[in-house]
């Protein structure tokens, strides 16, 4: 599994990245043996880039992934979370709590609130929260979580203490990650950032990241990971009813999906492998995270980077009108 620098290092990701929010019962549960044998396989494959949030699961994906890293050696995998949404306790509720969290995507207990917080202190409140959950002692990444609607507090306050951590090593490399491009790659320009983590805006369906986004990370040498691949579905399974971030898919953009997948099986590659691997082309992006929650979806995950995607496939793609892709290796 090729290992990237992220930035300037000394922080490193494998091009295939595990994607945590899964394991913490992401719209489903995920019993406790699986989550851990989800990580065990991401392992045994290769795989040492695992991310992470306090909003995943109310904190739950953290402790499991903690968990399950607990006996590997600290300096052989790469560990991000975020900061930005505080966990505060819910008063009555325990142990025993029967509400859901589900109104947020998560299969847990509502024992607690999230309170947005871009505040210097809230950074370090969060980060405090985190390491105690992973057990670690330190964290080789940190993102400022969706401050899209706190970009004043997020780079004003959230961003300088982010900096500060790093200064004192409790953080190796700072970022910020969010589903849009106009913020992220303002972070690039204006901050002294390692790299961002850009979801679902630079896939085979939506290349909005190669306008400015992708061109800024690879001309100041920062690096990109990418998330949300699939477009929340489609890309993975083109058919009606299939989801597109999170929503139905519109016509047009299943029609246009359907012609992919019609193409890639021409080159005997399925849609899915293809939509793993277009963003690993761009130089600019160090990873993709694939989220995972068992052992099996991880060595489908793995078995799909392994592919070889033959350059005919992608000279098809754009011979149809299905792909354009300046700026691209």
């Amino acid at each position: 599994m090729r290992h990237t620098t992220l930035g300037r290092g000394p922080v490193s990701v494998t091009e295939l990245s595990f994607g945590a929010a899964g394991i913490g019962n992401l719209y489903t549960p995920v019993e406790p043996d699986r989550a851990t044998a989800a990580v065990d396989a991401a392992w045994d494959a290769g795989i040492r880039y695992f991310d992470t949030a306090p909003h995943y699961g109310l904190g739950l994906s953290e402790r499991r992934l903690g968990e399950a890293l607990r006996t590997r050696p600290r300096g052989e995998f790469t560990v991000s979370t975020k900061v930005g949404r505080l966990l505060e306790p819910v008063p009555g509720a325990g142990a025993g709590t029967t509400g859901d969290d589900l109104a947020t995507g998560f299969a847990v207990p509502a024992t607690h609130r999230r309170v947005w917080d871009f505040s210097a202190d809230g950074v370090r409140r969060s980060l405090d929260d985190s390491l105690g959950r992973l057990g670690l002692d330190r964290i080789d990444v940190v993102y400022l979580h969706d401050p899209d609607d706190h970009a004043d507090e997020a780079f004003q306050q959230a961003y300088p203490a982010l900096e500060k951590l790093r200064a004192e090593g409790v953080v190796g490399a700072i970022g910020a990650g969010m589903n849009q491009t106009a913020m992220l790659t303002r972070f690039l320009r204006d901050t002294d950032v390692d790299v961002v983590l850009c979801a679902g805006r630079f896939t085979l369906l939506d290349r909005s990241a190669l306008t400015e986004l992708l061109p800024e990370a690879a001309a100041r040498g920062r690096s990109v990971v990418v998330g949300g691949v699939f477009n929340s579905g489609l890309l993975a399974d083109p058919r009606p009813g299939a989801t597109y971030d999170y929503t139905a898919a519109p016509p047009a953009l299943l029609d246009r999906a359907l012609r992919m997948d019609a193409v890639t099986r021409r080159h005997g590659v399925p849609l899915r492998a293809a939509a793993l691997h277009y963003p690993l082309r761009h130089p600019a992006v160090a990873g993709v995270l694939v989220g995972t929650r068992s052992a099996a979806e991880v060595r489908d995950a793995a078995e799909l980077a392994a592919r070889t995607v033959p350059e005919d496939l992608w000279a098809e793609l754009r011979a149809e009108g299905l792909l354009t892709e300046d700026g691209l290796s």
